[in-house]
């Protein structure tokens, strides 16, 4: 029998297998607190002073979603799985100022700029066309708009010795959200993704200056890191030295928004 589905219905299918226990896993849940804070820093220095018009791409759960809309954005939750969507829906019922829509982050159909900011965080690593879902975001975006990510490489360990000691500590005593299933679709669906190899921003660099973006930032996830040692055990401490995580920071030319708090990079 043949099918018309492709990886990006295999990646679809997998975080809605992953929906209802993806607040379980570390670094998804973002507790209030030094790490909420933290994750949310960024936000203040880089979109620029409440409200602006803010598509999160590939919402998820939510998570992000409740810092960018306590900040007092007016907030688009974006995702494609339908399973996500509900748990983020359940999440933020009744809030004004936010709304969902289900649509892939590749290919939002979203207006021609008709937001001050894009956000999206562990998304880039997963995209099946980097060029198209950059030249799509450049174009949604207002002149002057801001894209705010936060990503890693996820293929790499920039601690061998972290990760080997983490793969150890799960064969003799595994979390109750582990899913050996989840874990081999997810080695499968990376293995065959452009940034199979790693994604680093000396890689995406070029990709967002082809599709027009510039004034590049690049920030340090450090805080973040920190305030998840802070408040985590052991083992989420370890995971927090496993990879290599970034925040980079891009605008669309054009006028610059007086509103705009200075900016920083590090």
């Amino acid at each position: 029998m043949t099918t018309n589905r492709d990886l990006t219905d295999e990646i679809k299918d997998y975080w809605s297998r992953r929906s209802k226990t993806f607040d379980l896993s570390f670094g998804h849940y973002i507790p209030p607190g030094p790490e909420a804070e933290a994750w949310a820093q960024p936000m203040r220095d880089h979109l620029g002073p409440a409200p602006q018009r803010v598509l999160e791409l590939a919402c998820g759960t939510g998570e992000v979603t409740r810092l960018v809309h306590d900040l007092g954005h007016d907030v688009t939750g974006l995702d494609f799985s339908e399973d996500m969507m509900a748990v983020a829906k359940a999440k933020h019922a009744g809030k004004p100022r936010l709304r969902f829509i289900l649509a892939n982050a590749c290919q939002t159909m979203e207006p021609d700029a008709s937001y001050d900011a894009i956000l999206c965080r562990h998304l880039v690593w997963t995209l099946v066309e980097p060029e198209a879902a950059f030249t799509d975001w450049f174009r949604v975006l207002r002149p002057g708009g801001r894209l705010l990510i936060y990503d890693g490489d996820w293929a790499r360990p920039a601690s061998p010795l972290a990760a080997k000691l983490l793969a150890l500590w799960a064969r003799l005593s595994p979390e109750p959200s582990a899913d050996e299933t989840a874990a081999k679709a997810h080695a499968d669906i990376m293995a065959r993704l452009p940034f199979r190899g790693g994604l680093t921003v000396d890689r995406i660099l070029p990709l967002l200056e082809q599709a027009g973006f510039e004034d590049f930032r690049h920030l340090s996830h450090a805080p973040i890191s920190r305030a998840q040692r802070r408040a985590n055990g052991l083992r989420n401490r370890l995971r927090t030295r496993v990879w290599n995580r970034f925040i980079l920071v891009a605008r669309k030319p054009g006028p610059t928004d007086t509103r705009t708090s200075p900016e920083t990079s590090a």
